[in-house]
């Protein structure tokens, strides 16, 4: 396709497995509830909350794949203990987005919201991270439906449900607040090197009270 392929430095750190995670061949789909219709004509990605300038930014489906493009060679670690290796994820870097829709300077975190009101919270120097990316396509071919098209975020230092499939916007905040997941149970920050699953393993300051 002509775009920057940005790849881990190391093969051998591509093939490490984080503790308690088993290689995965192939892509098994997992998802809370049913996959979403996807209606160009009503989709849009907001950016709101604690705006830069107070102003919140909207971009159509044409308007927000027209962004700049990259690609980024990552693995994909699930808290159900399976890791997929080595696929190459197109899209939006997360720090395009920070670009030109700013936060202001207090913002800590971001709630990344998706279809259905579904939710996940982030460090905003984890979603700021040079490999976090929109993805619309793995691997050269676009995303299906039940694999989140036409957008989800990948956060590959994170568990992969860090990153929602079927996202619809980014709210700025100036504190944490926990996601979907992370009400119920899962790790506010979700560390798979750290093994960081459940909500119990919480150490002071990880996370906002339950």
């Amino acid at each position: 396709m002509g775009h920057p392929v940005e790849r881990e430095s190391g093969e051998a750190a591509r093939y490490e497995l984080p503790p308690g995670q088993r290689l995965q061949r192939g892509w098994p789909v997992t998802h809370y509830g049913p996959v979403p219709k996807f209606r160009p004509e009503r989709w849009e990605f907001r950016v709101f909350g604690a705006t830069g300038d107070g102003e919140k930014r909207c971009w159509s489906h044409d308007e927000f794949a027209a962004l700049p493009y990259t690609t980024v060679v990552a693995d994909l670690h699930c808290v159900t203990k399976f890791s997929m290796l080595g696929a190459e994820w197109g899209g939006i870097p997360a720090r395009t987005i920070l670009e030109i829709a700013p936060p202001a300077p207090n913002v800590t975190h971001v709630m990344v919201w998706a279809e259905y009101g579904f939710s996940s919270n982030l460090r905003l120097s984890d979603f700021a991270s040079e490999r976090t990316i929109f993805a619309t396509h793995k691997d050269g071919e676009l995303l299906t439906a039940e694999h989140g098209f036409p957008l989800r975020l990948i956060v590959p230092h994170l568990y992969a449900w860090k990153g929602p499939k079927w996202v619809r916007g980014v709210e700025y905040m100036t504190a944490d607040r926990r996601g979907f997941w992370e009400e119920r149970g899962y790790h506010n920050v979700g560390d798979p090197w750290k093994e960081q699953r459940y909500s119990y393993q919480e150490e002071p300051g990880e996370g906002p009270e339950l």
